[in-house]
């Protein structure tokens, strides 16, 4: 459970295709929040009919078009419960997880191209199906304008006013000149040792990636690096949602190869691949992004383990030598000793 003192606090949970706007609010399954212990309720994508399994709403239209999209709201609670139905845009956080402006926030992109009824009220158990219109306007231009649409309840604590959403990512784009392209600024890399002297460290990569195109981004990453100990390689394996990045926002991400030995100068090289997200787009190509970087790896653990033997060598030579030079003392009192006894009798 997730809690807030703020008067407006929001937090965000985007699971299965839909995302869950959440304050106060227990979880429980996919696009479904609980605003007090008898209040529960989902959002998911659907027909004129119900839900449709879909997990966001694809949308394309060109300039002037409209169409009508259906959202079910649910309501798993044992009384009929009024929901605000809120629309507006959609944008990702900075771990890649999508999220919605605040509903007192004035949408001015996506969001504003949306049109729902302001409240619902849906029967105990029930589920009822809430028209989605999108207008999308003669002047929009080309490519994704993300937004959203949430089946809210608002609660009051003590003296704090908390708004309880859950809602649908609507995926926007407008048909026409299409451009998919990115950059990478900010490359860094850092050596991390394995204390084991006989064990290889790792080099972790970071760098950001800034979408300057008009599509959804979900990029490649592979990063190879070169050094006296060997190549190491590493690619980027995550789901496209992990990478995803809006037109004009930027992300930053870090690679790690394992398996680098610290003998000196290791140079590191990122290749980034753009590939647009959602749709595929046959002949919407983006040139690759290629950067450098080099960091010094200095054989600490090994130059300590060799000073480690070194210093027990000098410790078990010493310790030989004390011992012999005691052994010498006694040798030399015993024979003293046995010099006067045989004066003595004489």
């Amino acid at each position: 459970m997730a809690k807030s003192s703020s008067r407006y606090a929001v937090a965000v949970l985007h699971a299965a295709g839909a995302i869950a706007l959440v304050a106060v609010v227990a979880i429980a399954g996919p696009a479904q929040a609980t605003a007090r212990i008898d209040t529960t309720w989902s959002v998911v994508p659907a027909n004129a009919n119900g839900p449709d399994g879909r997990g966001d709403i694809d949308i394309e239209l060109a300039p002037g078009q409209a169409v009508t999209e259906h959202v079910a709201v649910t309501n798993r609670s044992v009384k009929p419960v009024a929901f605000a139905i809120d629309a507006n845009d959609g944008y990702l956080t900075a771990k890649g997880y999508f999220d919605m402006r605040p509903a007192e926030a004035t949408p001015v992109d996506g969001g504003a191209w949306v049109a729902v009824p302001e409240t619902v009220t849906v029967a105990a158990g029930a589920t009822t199906v809430v028209p989605v219109k999108v207008t999308i306007p003669q002047n929009a231009t080309p490519g994704d304008h993300p937004a959203g649409v949430t089946a809210s309840v608002d609660t009051i604590s003590g003296q704090v006013r908390v708004h309880n959403r859950v809602g649908v990512r609507l995926n926007i784009r407008v048909s026409g000149d299409y451009v998919a392209k990115l950059d990478v600024t900010g490359i860094s890399a850092a050596y991390t040792w394995s204390w084991n002297p006989f064990a290889a460290g790792s080099v972790d990569v970071t760098y950001t990636v800034a979408n300057l195109g008009n599509l959804r981004l979900a990029p490649d990453a592979r990063v190879r690096t070169s050094a006296l100990g060997g190549d190491g390689d590493w690619t980027d394996t995550s789901e496209a949602k992990a990478r995803e990045i809006m037109p004009g926002a930027s992300r930053e991400f870090t690679a790690r190869v394992n398996g680098v030995w610290p003998l000196g100068p290791v140079s590191a090289k990122l290749m980034t691949i753009p590939s647009p997200a959602g749709r595929p787009l046959p002949g919407i190509t983006a040139d690759r992004v290629s950067s450098g970087v080099t960091v010094w790896a200095i054989p600490l653990p090994q130059l300590l383990f060799v000073v480690l033997l070194v210093l027990a060598f000098l410790v078990l030579r010493w310790n030989r030598a004390r011992r012999r030079r005691h052994l010498e003392k006694l040798i030399a009192l015993h024979s003293r000793g046995g010099g006067a006894l045989g004066r003595q009798r004489v």
